[in-house]
């Protein structure tokens, strides 16, 4: 069965983070090329170092939360978790990006972009 994204949370510092409205995690292996002595006309590759990343557009819910811009680069403790079950994923990551758009007579919404600083577990 597929997983519905509203069932997905994601915490910063223990917090669910505030009207959330949409996450995309992404995670990457860097690609090391090699020599090899069988393959001499193709490039040949090998698995390097990973890294993560997580982006959450959020719903601003009050006027201080027009201040979450002066947090970038800040460390938080991020927990990506099923709301109906156990099953989580726990990083150290940084707040890269803070954008908020403000759009007369809309609510004000915006994003974050975090990135993991060692291993997602």
């Amino acid at each position: 069965m597929a997983i519905n994204g509203n069932d997905i949370i994601i915490l910063k510092d223990g917090t669910a983070i505030a009207g959330t409205t949409a996450h995309d995690i992404q995670t990457s292996a860097e690609d090391i090329e090699v020599s090899s002595p069988t393959q001499g006309s193709w490039r040949q590759y090998i698995a390097g170092r990973k890294e993560w990343s997580v982006t959450v557009s959020y719903l601003v819910l009050a006027a201080s939360g027009i201040r979450d811009v002066l947090t970038v680069g800040t460390t938080y403790t991020l927990i990506i978790r099923n709301r109906t079950n156990s099953s989580s994923m726990t990083g150290q990551a940084i707040l890269t990006r803070c954008q908020q758009n403000y759009k007369r007579g809309s609510l004000v919404s915006g994003s974050f972009t975090f990135r993991g600083t060692g291993a997602l577990s």
